[in-house]
């Protein structure tokens, strides 16, 4: 009888035991096992969906990180058009909230980026310079060679002392060739030493096909870069506020200067092109239009399509000022063809 007690005892501990153990292991998968599921789901809906992208650092002495579009396109396509239907020989539409490549066609293919360049030149300007109402005075060698070369123009003269954010709009909107000059020269002593930050920019950023020759987009063989590089540079560049607000306005108005005492009023090339035009269940917020013979119409452009921003270059397409603007029209095509 006490051999039977014993033994009904030792049972009865070790089911406690194994009670204790179960209880035990149940209690540590509900604290430890949804964060991981969480994070398995996480890469296997990125993995499957094509949502991945990588992160860079921006610059030495910023720790912070900037998304860059993967080479990845989305699994679920999400926009109706093909990129074969453009008249834009290279293209990219990245949704910029989580940088997903949506459409692209010869992306890392090299082109001549013309006045898409002077993104990079703003950027930098804006980042480098401590005092944006600051005046800044152009001289008659700011421009030298610009008419010359039949650069595009603002409107500012020689002698003319204009504020740093005044010389950011008119190198945007109107495209002035001058302000990025007079920029260039105050920030670094010439446009060849600002040309210099602005490769170093690049690189930064992970631009790896890209190299600039100038800060204004005139034609030069060793001026090139890509549309997926450009569009690495204009989602970075959209998380600064003074450039998002250039990037987006359709007109700006300078106060008086020396030479202009009713100021000068700018208007963007590309909201002009536009035209009041507009896309299906939303609108183009901002962009930037750029040519030349060599590069061609190009475009890089921002869009709200229902409650999401997407950013959109375009470059190469045939055509020129006075022809049909194809940038604008394959923009509205494909922003009118994003599946919400």
């Amino acid at each position: 009888m006490r051999k039977v007690k014993k033994k009904k005892s030792a049972i009865g501990i070790s089911i406690a035991l194994l009670l204790m153990v179960v209880i035990a292991a149940l209690v540590y998968k509900s604290i430890i096992t949804p964060g991981s599921h969480q994070i398995f789901e996480k890469e296997y809906h990125d993995k499957t969906s094509s949502h991945s992208f990588l992160k860079i650092t921006t610059d030495s002495s910023d720790d912070r990180t900037t998304p860059v579009p993967s080479s990845k396109i989305d699994s679920n396509p999400s926009v109706s058009i093909s990129p074969d239907k453009l008249n834009s020989p290279n293209v990219v539409l990245i949704r910029l909230k989580d940088h997903t490549i949506l459409m692209q066609k010869n992306s890392e293919e090299k082109i001549y980026p013309a006045s898409l360049t002077k993104m990079m030149t703003a950027i930098v300007a804006i980042e480098e310079l401590p005092d944006l109402k600051g005046k800044i005075k152009l001289t008659n060698s700011t421009f030298q060679g610009l008419y010359e070369a039949n650069a595009s123009m603002a409107g500012f003269q020689p002698g003319e002392q204009v504020r740093a954010i005044d010389l950011l709009y008119g190198l945007m909107l109107p495209s002035g060739a001058e302000c990025c000059i007079g920029l260039a020269d105050q920030i670094a002593g010439s446009e060849q030493n600002f040309v210099k930050i602005m490769n170093q920019k690049a690189a930064d950023l992970g631009m790896d096909n890209t190299h600039f020759e100038n800060a204004t987009g005139l034609h030069n063989e060793n001026h090139y870069t890509t549309v997926k590089d450009l569009a690495i540079l204009l989602s970075y560049a959209l998380r600064n506020d003074t450039f998002r607000e250039i990037f987006t306005s359709s007109r700006h108005s300078t106060p008086p200067t020396n030479k202009h005492p009713g100021g000068i009023s700018f208007y963007s090339t590309m909201f002009e092109t536009l035209n009041n035009q507009n896309i299906i269940d939303g609108k183009i917020l901002g962009g930037k239009t750029g040519y030349t013979d060599e590069a061609g119409l190009c475009l890089a452009s921002l869009a709200k399509v229902g409650k999401q921003e997407y950013i959109l270059i375009t470059a190469g397409a045939k055509g020129n000022h006075h022809t049909e603007q194809y940038n604008i029209t394959d923009a509205l095509a494909v922003y009118n063809s994003i599946r919400k």
